[in-house]
Formats: structure tokens, sequence, C-alpha cells
């Protein structure tokens, strides 16, 4: 198998194991702050990041990855940005309406794709601009309900927008700069990210929800859910840096999004929930917008593949040329025997 063939498969499996752990979560999360009624979301998280930490300790200690250490001050502000954004997601959530909150969660795609453009010169065919058009119509019909506008959750949501992009946009960044792997950057900015929760985490909801988290009662139910919950969370953030690494901060969204309507198919088919043909109509558009995605994402890939096989070829052919032109003036000694003086004794 080659190196092209392995790597496919390592970013099907990481799109797999993403899809399948966040859909995990969020049902999880979902009987535990609809059913049991734990809705501290912030310090949840917090504990998600914590449980992760651990885990990677255990996986370090058993030498399941090489620990390397890089730049720690790029460290420390990736780790507390990520918890900034998380925070700024759930203040976003607790001042707006839903169907705000979704069309915040709409615009991160195209702020990432104009913050690629003007700081990484980065480019985007019509190809590609036209299937996440089709994706966010389509997401924005299934998701977008209510549209409740108030100048607080404006600034939040706008705050929320720029540091998850620039957070995603690092975290694919870092690992291409000093070349470290999805784990080994997890494993270090996880305290931070963790930290920054934890401090916040409490107060932020208290504020949202006019709740103590350390007042509520934990019951044993509660606590089996919560720590299923973290357990899951492992393999969600795992999977979110190891896409983001693998693939690109776009590509992530547009994953997101996927999980989102099957979030929604899921809902319908096991809770029951609410569901409209608007909801199917704007699934079945997302979906189209999904697909030509990635068909156009592979197609290029397999272009730029291509092209650099036959640039690297057609180098390899003029190192073996066994011809040589001498253009420049420049002069080439050929390989000739000096002649040889036979002397004869008298």
């Amino acid at each position: 198998m080659g190196e092209g063939e392995k790597f496919q498969l390592g970013t099907v499996g990481a799109l797999s194991l993403s899809v399948v752990s966040s859909v995990s979560i969020v049902i999880c999360n979902k009987a535990l702050m609809s059913s049991l009624h734990f809705i501290f979301a912030t310090t949840l998280t917090s504990w998600h990041l914590l449980v992760t930490f651990c885990s990677l300790h255990v996986a370090l200690k058993m030498r399941f990855f090489e620990h390397k250490p890089f730049d720690h001050k790029a460290v420390m502000g990736f780790g507390i940005l990520n918890g900034i954004s998380i925070g700024l997601l759930n203040l976003s959530l607790g001042f707006n309406s839903v169907g705000f909150y979704q069309m915040t969660k709409l615009a991160i795609i195209p702020c990432t794709i104009l913050l690629e453009i003007l700081f990484l010169g980065k480019k985007f065919s019509k190809r590609i601009q036209f299937s996440l058009g089709i994706l966010l119509v389509g997401v924005g019909i299934a998701t977008v309900t209510d549209l409740q506008l108030n100048a607080l959750g404006s600034f939040l949501s706008l705050l929320a927008v720029i540091t998850t992009c620039i957070a995603q946009i690092m975290t694919n960044t870092i690992q291409k700069k000093f070349k470290v792997s999805s784990t080994q950057l997890l494993y270090q900015s996880c305290p931070y990210q963790a930290a920054t929760l934890l401090i916040s985490g409490p107060y932020l909801d208290k504020v949202l929800t006019d709740l103590n988290v350390f007042a509520f009662k934990y019951t044993t139910q509660v606590t089996v859910v919560i720590v299923l919950s973290c357990l899951i969370s492992i393999s969600v953030n795992f999977s979110t840096f190891l896409v983001i690494g693998k693939t690109s901060p776009v590509t992530y969204q547009v994953l997101g999004h996927l999980k989102t309507c099957f979030v929604l198919a899921f809902g319908y088919i096991i809770v029951r929930d609410p569901f409209s043909w608007r909801n199917i109509l704007g699934i079945l558009v997302a979906m189209v917008g999904m697909l030509l995605y990635s068909y156009y994402c592979t197609q290029e890939s397999q272009q730029k593949t291509a092209e650099a096989t036959s640039q690297a070829s057609q180098a390899r052919e003029g190192e073996s040329d066994p011809l040589i032109n001498v253009e420049s003036g420049g002069g080439t000694v050929l390989n000739k025997r000096p002649p040889v003086w036979n002397k004869e004794k008298d």
C-alpha cells in the first residue's frame, strides 16, 4: 500500500471517528441536560478536557506516543484561545435565539475562508465555493428558524466566530509548522484549555442559568452519564485535532454540519423530536453540498498529486540526461586519458 493510499485511509478513519464520537456525545449530553437537568455546559466541557488530558498522560506513560515539546508561548496562547472560543460559543447560545446561534455557526466557514485567503494566501476554486454555498443554504434551511437580534448577543457571536476560526486555523498551521502530531498538540494544549474553562466555567454557567454547578444534586444516574460523556469526549477532542491536522479547518466545519444533519435525524428517530418537511429538504440540500465538496476536493487533490509526480519525474529525467547543454559558456571536461609516452631503452 502506497503512502497516498495510507493517507486517504487515515483521513477517512479520522472523519468517521469524528462523526461517530460527536453524534454520540451530543445524544449523551442531550440526555444529561434535557432529562437529568444538568445544564452547566461550560463546566462540563472543562471536565471533558481535564479527563482528555489525564487519559493522554496515561497513554504517554505507556509509550503510545512520544512527547515532543516545542514553542511554549505558542502552545499556551493556542490553548487559552481555544478555551475562550468555547466559552464565547456557549455565551452566544445563551444570549441569542437558537436560530441566530445556528447562523453564527454557519458564518464560521466563510470567515475561515476569508482569513485563510487574507493571511495565508490560500486559494479556493469556484467549484469549492459553489459546493460550500449549497451546503450553507441547506443547513440554513434545516436549522435556522427565528432570528432575534440583540446588541450584546450579536457582539458575543462575532467574537465567538473570530476566535473559533483563528483557533482552528492555528490547529492546522501549528501541526505543520512544528511537525507535531494531533496527539502531541492536544496533550500539550489541553491543560491550558481545561484551566481556562475550569476557572471561567462555573461563573459563565451561573450567568447563563442562574444556578450554581456546585449546589446541583449529583445522583448516581447523573454521575454515570457525566462520566460517560467525559469518556466519549476523549475521542471527540482527539478526532477534532486529527481531522483538522489531516485536512483543513474548512473541511472540519463541513464535517460539523454533517454532524448537525445526523443529530437532527437521530433526534427524530430516537427521541421523536419535532421534524418537518423543511428539515428534510434542508438536510437533502446540505448532503448534496457535502457530496459536491468531497468530490471537488478529491479531484483537486488528485490533480495536485499528478502535477507533483509529473514535476518530480521531469526533474529526475533532467538529472539523468547524458546530453549536456553548455549554453552559458561553461565547459565540460570529458574523461580523456593522457597520452602515454613509451620510451625505449637503447
